[in-house]
């Protein structure tokens, strides 16, 4: 009985010995395959980022992660991917978090800095000025700001085809351009409140909402694009109140405001007050 419990105790030990190994070689194979860091590097992102889908996101993370691997390339790993896929990669990651989430922010933009600016055999490293302005142009596309005000707002922060891009002035313009996007979209919302669902609204209050959101956001340009979006809440409900019941006394017969007016004037507000890249 005795020799049969030692032989019983030692088979335990054997196998526990075996998954233990077993253990550390999977765990030696993870790290060496650089699955590990790719791993925790995703859920990084993830934090970062904080999406409404995790999932979804580490999904397309994952899928562009392969996409842009030198072993997607076959024969030609030596040289990087394209313009075409570095700028889909570069606007990925600008898209992932939003601006005021600062640390995340620059982060990634300065990844979307580095896969633009990617040498190749022929070509040496940096952002040039054409891949920079079809960045913004791509960004600019992607919400509600019409499109004079993006031109207008492009021509200010562009830089020339062939000018080397530093990096403060990179994240300045993708900055500046989720800034008017986000701008866009209050004035979108600031209108829905003054038409009341109608698509229309009295032109002499809205007149008088945009004096006062020029009002609000002063006089001079600002250095740092997000104090557009403080300027323009300093509006507040009570300074909207007071500028429509001003207008409403006042007015006579008045025509009326489309949407894609007061947007435009709107934006055009933001784009006077960017400051130019020199």
């Amino acid at each position: 009985m005795a020799a049969y419990e030692k032989r019983r105790v030692a088979a335990g030990s054997g196998r526990a010995e075996q998954a233990g190994g077993a253990l550390g070689s999977e765990a030696e194979f993870l790290l060496r395959a650089g699955v590990t860091a790719m791993v925790r590097e995703a859920l990084l992102k993830v934090l970062e980022a904080r999406p409404e889908e995790p999932v979804s996101f580490l999904a397309d993370y994952f899928e562009r992660l392969v996409l842009g691997s030198p072993g997607a390339a076959g024969d030609a790993a030596a040289e990087p991917p394209g313009p075409p896929q570095r700028l889909a990669r570069a606007l990925w990651y600008v898209g992932l978090a939003h601006h005021s989430h600062r640390t995340a922010f620059d982060s990634n933009t300065g990844a979307a800095y580095e896969v633009l600016g990617g040498g190749g055999r022929r070509r040496a490293a940096g952002v040039d000025g054409r891949l920079y302005s079809e960045l913004l142009r791509r960004i600019c596309q992607r919400g509600e700001a019409p499109a004079e005000a993006a031109a207008a707002l492009l021509r200010r922060v562009r830089c020339r085809d062939h000018e080397a891009v530093p990096f403060d002035v990179f994240r300045y313009g993708v900055l500046t351009c989720f800034v008017l996007l986000e701008f866009a979209a209050k004035a979108d919302a600031l209108f829905a409140v003054l038409d009341g669902g109608s698509g229309a609204a009295d032109a002499s209050v809205c007149q008088a909402v945009l004096r006062a959101l020029e009002e609000a956001l002063g006089s001079g340009h600002f250095t740092q694009p997000r104090r557009y979006l403080e300027a323009g809440s300093r509006l507040g409900p009570d300074g909207l109140a007071l500028a429509m019941d001003r207008a409403l006394q006042e007015r006579k017969l008045s025509s009326s405001m489309s949407r894609e007016e007061f947007l435009k004037k709107a934006t055009a507000l933001f784009v006077a007050k960017v400051k130019p890249v020199e």
